[in-house]
């Protein structure tokens, strides 16, 4: 008998550095969701299947809606220790801590925290709180290539030592500038990591957020332009095997 393909991953962004992960085994990854932002397809936030979700860090645009999610998934929630911390007094028992080269599992997906330069703190209402040290993740699935979702970052030269030790096929990159790296950067860091796949993300939210995806393809030497892939909030990139 002829044995059946797996379907590969896909990836959906929506909106901001907010991305669903389903992976061929049909589990289901949130990156930073926050998905109350002006870009994010209506009512998702609702409906959104979870089985376990990262936290690059506390900034309120990143940890979104996530107690809300969490509790009504049940999903574990990565993250570094501080915000997990924090996330547990927040309501969130699912929180697990962990911190820069650390890597935990859950339902099929193996994420290794990765350095990424940028601040944290937390916003609870009126009031701050240490939001421990910025983050990206290395998400490794069983049968589908890996990914890295760099968090908010500025671009930096140990960028290549992620692709020495984790070849991401996949990289999401911010290009929004002004509180991240903008498109001349980011095409940095596309040549420090040379992957097959390039998302942006982190713009077009706000007016100040003025990097796009073009732009990035720009700055770019022409071999690598094809790599950049651009969609719209809702849409998914079938990521190949």
């Amino acid at each position: 008998m002829k044995k059946l393909a797996r379907k590969n991953a896909r990836v959906t962004w929506l909106g901001h550095s907010a991305f669903h992960i389903e992976s061929p085994d049909g589990k289901h990854l949130l990156i930073d969701p926050w998905l109350e932002n002006p870009r994010a397809p209506a009512d998702i936030k609702d409906t959104i299947p979870a089985d376990l979700i990262l936290i690059t860090h506390g900034h309120s645009d990143h940890l979104g809606n996530v107690v809300e999610i969490a509790r009504r998934t049940g999903a574990p929630v990565f993250a570094i220790h501080e915000v997990a911390l924090y996330l547990k007094k927040a309501g969130v028992p699912t929180a697990v801590g962990m911190n820069i080269s650390g890597t935990a599992e859950s339902s099929g997906f193996s994420c290794t925290m990765v350095e990424a330069r940028h601040s944290s703190m937390i916003e609870d209402g009126e009031t701050t709180a240490p939001g421990g040290m910025s983050a990206g993740f290395v998400i490794k699935m069983e049968t589908a290539p890996a990914i890295y979702h760099a968090g908010d970052t500025g671009v930096f030269s140990d960028m290549k030592l992620i692709k020495q030790l984790y070849k991401p096929a996949l990289v999401i990159l911010p290009i929004g500038g002004h509180f991240t790296m903008g498109p001349r950067e980011a095409a940095m860091a596309c040549g420090l990591l040379n992957p097959k796949h390039v998302l942006g993300m982190h713009y077009g939210t706000f007016p100040l957020l003025t990097g796009t995806p073009a732009e990035l393809k720009k700055f770019l030497p022409a071999r690598m332009r094809p790599r950049v892939h651009t969609l719209e909030p809702g849409g998914t990139f079938m990521l190949p095997s």
